[in-house]
C-alpha cells in the first residue's frame, strides 16, 4: 500500500487563488451575458469590448477597472465593470485612452463607480499627454442612484472638472447607439464626433421627452444623424457601421499630435501627390457667376487621398478638413461656390470658427482657399445673429498663432475678405490671376456708386470699368497680396511657405490662446 502524497499548502493556495481570479475575470468579460450580446451581434452592432479591439492596435489594450461593479450592493452581481469599460491602448503605435460604454450592463448608465473610472482615465490621459476616446452609448443617469438630494450631491456633484475642456489633449468620440446624458455631453465636448446611422444623441430619451412635452417624440427626430449632421453640426462625420466609425477615429487622430505640446506627426508622401496640378484650372469655370466644387481643387492640391473632410453636411458653403502637404498635417479652410455661390451664412461661420480653434489648439497650420462674394445678409441672417457669428470667426482667426496661408482663387468681397485671411490676417496672402478683390459685387457697386442698373444702356461700360478695378494686379502693386501665383504652382507654393513659416522657436507649437473656447455655442 502506497503512502498518500503529502499536500502542498502553497500550491493549493495558488490554485484556489487562480480559480477564484479566473471565475471573477470570466464574469467581468461576459458583460451582459450571451443572450444580450447575441442580440446585438445579429444586426452587426459591435459590443463594447469588440469596439475597443477595433480601435486599438492588436494586443495593446490594458484595462483599468475590470473588476469594478456598482456601488449599490443590490446591483453588484449584475453590473460587471459597472457598464463602462476603460483603459489604455495604442493607435498606430501611439498611446491613447478609451471609455467604451457597455449597453448590455444596466444600459451603460452613469453611476458612482464608473464615474470614478472615467475621471481616472481622463486625468491620466491629460497628465501624460495622450488622446482620449469616448465610445458613446448610454441610457443616461442610473436610477434610482441619482434620485434625491443625497444622490445629486454624491454623484452629479462629485467631480467639478468632469466637463471641463482645456484642449491639452485631443478628444474623439463616436455616437454608436442611444446616447443620453453624459454620453452625449462627451460627444459634443469632443474635437471630433462620428455618428453611426441609427444612433441617437440627445439630452434625454424620447420617452422622457414625450412625458415632458406630452406628445409622442420620434427618437430620430429628437437626435438622429440627419439632425446632427445637417442642423446642429454635432456630427463631424456620419457612417453606416461601428467599424467605419472606429476607423474614422483612428484616421482623425493620425493627423493630430498626442497633446498640445507636440507638433503633428509627419507621414510619407503617397505616390501621385500633385500629379493633377498641371491642369488644376480645369475646375474653375470661365465665368465668375458659374459654380464649382472647391473640394476638387483641394484634392488636387493636397497629398493624394489625404483630405479628411469634417462636417460635410453642415454649413456647406464652407469646406473644413484635415489633409497633408508633403506629409505634414494642415487644416483646409475654404469657401465652396457649389452652395449659395459661397455666400457665407451663420452655419458656415460656426463651422469655420470651430475648425480654426481645433487647428490652433493642436498646432496645425491653416491653408485658406478663398472664393466668396461675402456674407449672407437680410432679415433672416440678422435673426440668426450674423454679426456675432462673423465676429466670432474674425476673433478666432486673429487669435490664431499657427501659420496661416491664404490663396484667393476667385472672389473676395467685403468683410469676408478679412475673415478669409485678407489684409494682415494671414502670414502669407497670395492670389491666382483669376482673383477679384473689392468691397462688394461689381454689379451691386455700379448700382450703389452710379445709381444705374442693368436696364440702363450705360451699365455694361460701367460694369466693365468696375471689374477692371477689381483685378488682382492693383492689390498686388501695393503689396497687399504678397504674390500672384500660377494656379498650377499652388501646391509647391504652399509647401514652400510651410517651410518658411515653421514655428522654429517653439518646435512647431503655438500659443493656444483659444484653448478654453467652447466646442459648441
Amino acid at each position: 500500500m502506497t503512502a498518500p502524497t503529502p499536500t502542498d499548502p502553497l500550491r493549493e493556495r495558488a490554485e484556489r487563488l487562480e480559480a477564484d481570479y479566473a471565475r471573477r475575470q470570466a464574469a467581468a468579460l461576459a458583460m451582459g451575458g450571451p443572450a444580450k450580446l447575441a442580440k446585438r451581434a445579429a444586426p452587426g452592432i459591435l459590443d463594447a469590448r469588440a469596439r475597443i479591439d477595433r480601435l486599438f492596435d492588436p494586443g495593446t489594450f490594458m484595462e483599468t477597472g475590470l473588476f469594478s461593479t456598482s456601488a449599490n450592493p443590490a446591483d453588484r452581481d449584475k453590473s460587471p465593470s459597472d457598464g463602462k469599460i476603460a483603459g489604455f491602448g495604442k493607435i498606430e503605435g501611439r498611446e491613447a485612452a478609451v471609455v467604451s460604454n457597455d449597453f448590455t450592463v444596466m444600459g451603460a448608465s452613469s453611476g458612482a463607480t464608473n464615474g470614478r473610472k472615467i475621471a481616472h482615465v481622463r486625468k491620466v490621459a491629460t497628465d501624460r499627454g495622450m488622446p482620449v476616446v469616448f465610445l458613446g452609448e448610454s441610457s443616461g443617469a442610473r436610477m434610482p442612484d441619482h434620485m434625491g438630494s443625497r444622490g445629486m450631491g454624491s454623484l452629479l456633484g462629485g467631480d467639478g472638472l468632469q466637463y471641463r475642456r482645456m484642449r491639452e489633449i485631443p478628444w474623439a468620440s463616436a455616437t454608436l447607439g442611444y446616447s443620453y446624458g453624459s454620453s452625449s455631453w462627451y460627444s459634443v465636448l469632443s474635437d471630433f464626433n462620428v455618428m453611426r446611422k441609427g444612433a441617437v444623441l440627445a439630452v434625454s430619451s424620447s420617452l422622457l421627452a414625450s412625458l415632458a412635452i406630452r406628445e409622442e417624440v420620434d427618437p430620430q427626430e429628437l437626435g438622429g444623424w440627419q439632425l446632427h449632421s445637417e442642423v446642429t453640426g454635432f456630427a463631424d462625420q456620419v457612417v453606416d457601421t461601428d467599424e467605419e466609425a472606429l476607423d474614422a477615429i483612428r484616421r482623425f487622430l493620425s493627423y493630430l499630435p498626442s497633446n498640445h505640446h507636440e507638433a503633428p506627426p509627419v507621414a510619407g508622401i503617397p505616390a501621385g501627390s500633385g500629379a493633377r496640378m498641371a491642369d488644376v484650372l480645369r475646375h474653375l469655370p470661365a465665368s465668375r457667376t458659374q459654380v464649382y466644387d472647391m473640394r476638387k481643387i483641394v484634392r488636387d492640391i493636397v497629398d493624394e487621398g489625404s483630405f479628411f473632410e469634417l462636417k460635410p453636411r453642415f454649413g456647406k458653403v464652407a469646406v473644413t478638413g484635415l489633409a497633408r502637404l508633403a506629409g505634414r498635417t494642415v487644416g483646409i479652410l475654404a469657401n465652396n461656390p457649389l452652395y449659395k455661390g459661397a455666400a457665407m451664412d451663420t452655419e458656415a461661420c460656426e463651422k469655420m470658427t470651430s475648425f480654426i480653434v481645433l487647428c490652433d489648439s493642436f498646432n496645425i497650420p491653416l491653408v485658406i482657399l478663398v472664393d466668396t462674394p461675402g456674407f449672407v445678409i437680410g432679415t433672416d441672417a440678422e435673426r440668426r445673429r450674423a454679426p456675432g457669428k462673423i465676429m466670432n470667426m474674425m476673433n478666432a482667426l486673429a487669435l490664431t498663432t499657427v501659420p496661416k496661408l491664404s490663396v484667393v482663387i476667385r472672389k473676395s468681397y467685403g468683410q469676408a475678405y478679412l475673415n478669409m485671411g485678407g489684409g494682415k490676417n494671414s502670414d502669407e496672402f497670395a492670389a491666382w490671376p483669376t482673383a477679384e478683390v473689392s468691397f462688394m459685387d461689381p454689379a451691386f457697386a455700379v448700382k450703389i456708386v452710379h445709381g444705374v442698373d442693368a436696364t440702363d444702356p450705360r451699365f455694361p461700360e460701367l460694369l466693365a470699368a468696375m471689374n477692371k478695378d477689381n483685378e488682382v494686379w492693383d492689390i498686388a502693386s501695393i503689396y497687399a497680396v504678397q504674390t500672384v501665383i500660377r494656379p498650377q504652382e499652388t501646391r509647391d507654393y504652399l509647401i514652400r511657405m510651410l517651410d518658411v513659416h515653421q514655428l522654429r522657436h517653439t518646435g512647431g507649437v503655438g500659443q493656444h490662446l483659444m484653448r478654453a473656447w467652447p466646442t459648441s455655442y
